[in-house]
């Protein structure tokens, strides 16, 4: 996932959005180290360019935990990451139609 997306904004001059939809797990199989790396990753490529927002949509305390620490490891960067469990809100703070948001 997260080389798609550094492949994505490599290909584009603008920053992009992000919505990552969560609803369909009920388990998530990650670790910290892992989190902490993808987020300090993140922090790094994403130093020099515009903010980005990522919206996590999650519908369960087992899907929200890692956003949650994602969320924490970019604070103060140009990653600006909320977590959201009703798509509407997500699609609010993103400023994209809910129709946009929909599966």
């Amino acid at each position: 996932m997260v080389e798609f997306i550094e492949a994505v904004e490599k290909r584009n001059s603008q920053p992009l959005n992000r919505f990552i939809d969560l609803s369909a797990l009920d388990a998530v199989d990650l670790n910290f180290k892992f989190i902490f790396h993808v987020a300090l990753g993140r922090r790094l490529s994403a130093a020099p360019k515009p903010a980005v927002k990522s919206a996590f949509y999650v519908t369960s305390p087992a899907t929200a935990h890692y956003p949650k620490l994602h969320a924490m490891l970019t604070d103060h960067s140009p990653l600006h990451v909320s977590l959201f469990t009703e798509r509407a809100a997500a699609a609010k703070w993103l400023g994209v139609p809910l129709e946009a948001l929909s599966a």
